[in-house]
């Protein structure tokens, strides 16, 4: 009689098991391939070709296996559920890198890659030999630090050293005045669920840069701040694969700011300071001056002044160049993540400006996207 109970439950097991995997096999089988994970930010793998040429070549088990994960059925679900299981029952301190501490997500960015700094600093003396040596051309840099070194080192989780990081770069451009603005930064200056930082905490750190180049912000009484009333969630958010509050984007405008227009130089459109309509894309970030591009200029009609100013940069830059605007009458936004080096001078040319070079730490410790 035992036996036949421990036979019974045997088989019903076998029957659960084999019928839920029936099930997502013919779950899978009808739903349409998804071509992208908006919670991830990325695109998602495709069925291979299941061709005998693809079978004899190495990698086709690979490929398979990327698309059978990233279309797994209910794969949200299972992402938040095993995130739930690692950090609240196992009591893992990060999911594949990706950590939370104080009410803020961030990465971990260890160790130093110094492989990768000097990379991004011989591009920028590339550019400093070939454009601005010997010019009438004021050079300046700073570094974005990431929220890592506000919470890595106090919260137990390897810190890579950013203080050595700072004066490599300090070092590594002896052309450049180097402008210390960590100091005028803190976690809470940052996005929850993002990488960036907000614009309306930024204004101590343009009064920094402005004062280092050789004008005056005005106060923060001149400004309107204003909520943009949409849900934020950042790039973390979506890695992290916990139910947490979204964010929520604020700007900083004035009449000034609302007169200027920026031009991109690839789509040959005209847009203004913040870009509304990209509240409806999946990064609600590139409402600040559209987002990505390889080059873009703010123009300020309103300007006391006839400087310009030419900012390298990476997105970090996007938030915080309206709050220079007033400095300028024109400022020139290059990427050089999505434009090569080489072919600046035929859109720039360089002669009596300031030029400053603004990167994050996140980009600088892996700078071979940098052209």
């Amino acid at each position: 009689m035992w036996n036949i109970k421990q036979n019974l439950k045997q088989w019903l097991g076998i029957i659960l098991i084999g019928s839920i995997m029936l099930l997502f096999s013919v779950y899978n089988m009808f739903q349409s391939p998804k071509d992208y994970s908006s919670t991830e930010r990325r695109k998602l793998a495709k069925l291979p070709d299941l061709t005998i040429g693809n079978f004899i070549r190495d990698g086709i088990s690979d490929e398979f296996e990327k698309y059978s994960m990233d279309q797994f059925p209910l794969r949200e679900g299972f992402r938040r559920l095993k995130s739930l299981t690692q950090y609240y029952l196992l009591a893992q301190k990060d999911n594949h890198g990706i950590y939370l501490e104080d009410g803020y997500v961030a990465k971990l960015t260890y160790p130093l890659n110094f492989d990768s700094i000097n990379y991004a600093l011989e591009r920028f003396s590339w550019i400093y030999t070939n454009y601005l040596e010997g010019k009438d051309i004021n050079i300046y840099s700073a570094v974005v630090p990431d929220k890592s070194y506000f919470l890595a080192g106090k919260n137990g989780y390897p810190v890579m050293n950013y203080e050595e990081l700072f004066h490599t770069v300090k070092d590594g451009m002896p052309y450049a005045r180097f402008i210390d603005i960590a100091g005028k930064l803190t976690i809470s200056d940052y996005y929850r669920t993002d990488t960036h930082w907000r614009q309306e905490k930024l204004l101590s750190v343009a009064e920094l840069i402005a004062k280092n180049i050789g004008f005056t912000i005005k106060p923060s009484t001149n400004y309107q701040e204003l909520s943009i009333n949409t849900p934020f969630f950042g790039v973390y958010y979506g890695q992290l694969a916990l139910p947490l509050k979204s964010d929520e984007i604020h700007i900083m405008t004035n009449e000034l700011l609302e007169q200027c227009t920026v031009y991109n130089y690839e789509t040959n459109q005209t847009t203004k300071i913040y870009d509304m309509e990209k509240l409806k894309s999946v990064d609600a970030y590139e409402i600040f001056l559209s987002g990505a591009a390889p080059l873009i200029q703010i123009n300020n009609p309103n300007a006391n002044t006839d400087k310009e100013l030419i900012l390298f940069r990476d997105s970090y830059g996007s938030s915080l160049a309206p709050l220079l605007v007033e400095g300028y009458k024109t400022i020139t936004l290059v990427d050089i993540r999505y434009i090569k080096s080489d072919l600046l001078s035929e859109y720039i040319t360089f002669q009596n400006q300031d030029v400053l070079f603004l990167y994050s730490t996140l980009v600088l410790n892996n700078s071979y996207s940098l052209k």
